[in-house]
């Protein structure tokens, strides 16, 4: 996999299921919900102490449950660590 991709949505925006057919058409900006879970990963603040710029955290956080239950978020924190390690010129996965 080429990793020359311009943004960090970019690169995992292929990792982000669809939404399900039948079902209401999704309303949230998935960069948004992206954006606002990498900002309560570096901040390590809680939930409900997401500020209000960013989605609802109750939707924040069950885009998160699920993507952790469906494998989601490993895929996406292996791509991102990869194009991180890419762009530092190192090899694309560490050392075992």
């Amino acid at each position: 996999m080429q990793l020359e991709c311009t943004s960090a949505y970019e690169l995992l925006s292929d990792l982000i299921p669809e939404a399900k057919p039948g079902g209401r058409a999704r309303e949230v900006d998935m960069w948004e919900v992206l954006n606002a879970l990498f900002y309560v990963l570096v901040e390590g603040i809680g939930w409900r102490s997401l500020p209000g710029d960013f989605p609802a955290w109750q939707t924040v956080y069950t885009y998160f449950r699920q993507w952790r239950k469906d494998k989601t978020w490993v895929e996406m924190h292996d791509r991102l660590r990869e194009w991180t390690r890419i762009e530092q010129e190192r090899e694309r996965s560490p050392s075992g």
